[in-house]
């Protein structure tokens, strides 16, 4: 059986009535092509199978760490674990951001190609089908840290184990006597903010409680989102003795919500947050938290990616890293008098 010949530019530039100069720019990210003509050619790569064979010798010595969005000492805590490889192999690393959306914008993708680091990592963010397949024909590798839902068949992911960090925080709290829980969650749409919550349900469940609608939380991970909602939970006539906050910056948002309403934590509520961050040292009083390996789920993730740029592949392309529930002063048994 003959084999089918390589499909190669001037095949593509053929195909598509455009010069092989004009395909090697989209190949290559260049703004310079007309949208209806880029969109003809990526339409015969992706199609025909197209495979950029071989990396470029003078190839910058490069991967991509994109963020949907900074501003937090966890994104912190993933940049030294990608650096902490990154360093040792001497490999450079270039920070993206996608201003809050969880898929970076087509111009990201464009300024990629034109770099052609060794590889890309994704925190929180996915990328559509068309994206991931325009980096996977250039030979450009992806893997994810902490995926934003359900990660697509075959894209390599690095995360923690959500649901039982969830279990382990509300568990403890159950087993200090609480029962009137509260959880205050990350966005909706992130698969680790709704596996903590599924966490924390199953934790009430198995001693016959089940909380009210709006005991049950969700917005974002930072500070604001943990005050906000904690003033509002802390201010129902009936208040949860502990909350359970999706994050360490939540949970110092609602130490602030309590100390404002004149409550003592933990004589009045007990608060666990989630992460372990360095910052929550200096909490007062000290934070029981989940502790989330950030800097080795990042570590690992630069690890395999940068041992698939040299044409290995993942022998495990979905990891959970175990948590751990790390008791502080933050959380006692619920007072008497309330």
């Amino acid at each position: 059986m003959a084999e089918t010949p390589q499909l190669t530019i001037a095949t593509i530039a053929d195909t598509a009535g455009v010069s092989i100069s004009t395909v090697s720019k989209v190949l290559n990210g260049r703004p310079d092509v007309a949208q209806e003509t880029r969109a003809r050619v990526e339409e015969i790569i992706a199609t025909r199978g197209y495979q950029r064979r071989g990396r470029r010798q003078a190839e910058t010595r490069l991967i991509d760490l994109v963020f949907h969005e900074l501003g937090s000492p966890w994104s912190v805590e993933i940049m030294r674990g990608v650096e902490d490889v990154a360093s040792s192999e001497r490999v450079g690393v270039v920070l993206s951001e996608a201003g809050g959306n969880h898929r970076p914008h087509q111009e990201w993708i464009d300024d990629v190609l034109q770099r052609r680091p060794l590889g890309v990592l994704l925190v929180l963010s996915e990328l559509t089908a068309i994206q991931r397949r325009q980096l996977e024909t250039r030979s450009i590798p992806i893997v994810a840290i902490d995926t934003l839902g359900e990660p697509p068949a075959g894209l390599p992911t690095v995360g923690s184990q959500n649901w039982n960090g969830g279990l382990a925080a509300t568990r403890h709290l159950v087993e200090l006597g609480h029962r009137n829980i509260a959880v205050i969650s990350g966005d909706k749409a992130m698969l680790c903010s709704r596996a903590r919550v599924d966490g924390y349900r199953t934790a009430l469940a198995e001693v016959g409680v089940t909380p009210e609608p709006d005991l049950i939380r969700y917005g974002n991970f930072f500070f604001e989102a943990g005050y906000d909602h904690g003033r509002e939970l802390l201010s129902r006539p009936e208040r949860p003795t502990a909350i359970f906050a999706g994050s360490d910056m939540q949970a110092l948002g609602v130490l602030r919500a309590a100390r404002e309403l004149g409550l003592s934590v933990p004589r009045d509520l007990s608060v666990v947050g989630y992460d372990d961050l360095p910052v929550i040292e200096w909490t007062d009083p000290p934070l029981t938290t989940v502790r989330q390996p950030l800097r080795e789920m990042a570590a690992m993730a630069t690890e395999m990616v940068l041992s698939m740029a040299k044409g290995a592949a993942p022998t495990n392309t979905r990891i959970d890293l175990a948590t751990e529930l790390v008791v502080r002063k933050s959380t006692a048994p619920p007072s008497e008098a309330w």
